[in-house]
């Protein structure tokens, strides 16, 4: 089946994708155990395999369990996260997000970092010329 695109996805199917993000490689109880309300084990189960099917998740098999992890490299979903963020709740702009981020963090963030997004922000007023 082809791949379809990550807006595609129902919100459990969401849910189920950012429990294998965040552990890496998982089992089914491993993401059962990362879900809000989880439904029963097989329901779980099966949204995976719809996944793997989907292109989403591919699975290797330990023992009698098949393990699971994302079919796309991780820089590539952060990718795809970042730009459903930007586009949901900052309507597309990438400034408005650093404020906001920036804004939060204003009492943590440390010296080096606010170097380093300077210097971040120098190379691409500078590449945008």
């Amino acid at each position: 089946m082809a791949k379809t695109s990550h807006l595609d996805l129902g919100r459990r199917e969401r849910q189920i994708m950012d429990a294998v993000h965040q552990l890496g490689d998982a089992s089914v109880s491993d993401v059962r155990s990362c879900l809000p309300d989880p439904p029963s084990y097989s329901a779980v189960r099966t949204m995976m395999r719809l996944l793997e099917g989907k292109g989403f998740l591919k699975h290797r098999r330990e023992g009698v369990k098949y393990i699971y992890r994302s079919a796309e490299a991780p820089e590539k979903s952060k990718r795809w996260a970042l730009q459903h963020l930007l586009k949901t709740f900052f309507g597309g702009s990438a400034g408005d997000a650093v404020a906001a981020v920036l804004d939060m963090s204003a009492d943590t963030i440390s010296s080096e970092e606010l170097d380093r997004l300077a210097r971040l922000i120098a190379e691409a007023r500078q590449e945008g010329r």
